[in-house]
């Protein structure tokens, strides 16, 4: 049994840098958009890679907390800017097509093909 809680403590531990590494990776990706933006799909994956390490954190014994924030507050917070991003609400919603308002009393255009619109 004490075999099977090392083999488990070493593959969280594992888990748990492979979350670290990712999230860092990911927070390079995010700052690689042109203009000085951020990246919002990859800073969402980068959220909710950072939710995952600092949930798996307190099983990882003599291992320091993640480098950023980790309380219960910022959990919330990093499970609302994934939601967000997943279901491109926010910030992380896509521009919505530009209307135009066509009257009666304007001309119609005509089409390339000679036909009107």
């Amino acid at each position: 049994m004490d075999n099977l809680q090392a083999v488990r403590a070493q593959e969280y531990a594992k888990v748990y840098e492979d979350l670290l590494s990712a999230a860092a990776q990911l927070d390079t990706l995010r700052r690689l958009e042109a203009g000085g933006a951020v990246d919002a799909h990859a800073t969402a994956a980068m959220h909710a890679v950072r939710f995952a390490a600092t949930i798996l954190w307190p099983t990882v014994s003599n291992t320091p907390p993640p480098g950023f924030r980790h309380d219960s507050e910022r959990l919330l917070q990093l499970a609302a800017n994934w939601r967000e991003a997943a279901l491109e609400l926010g910030e992380f919603a896509p521009p919505r097509p530009a209307l135009r308002l066509v009257t009666a009393s304007q001309p119609a255009e005509e089409h390339p093909t000679g036909k009107r619109r």
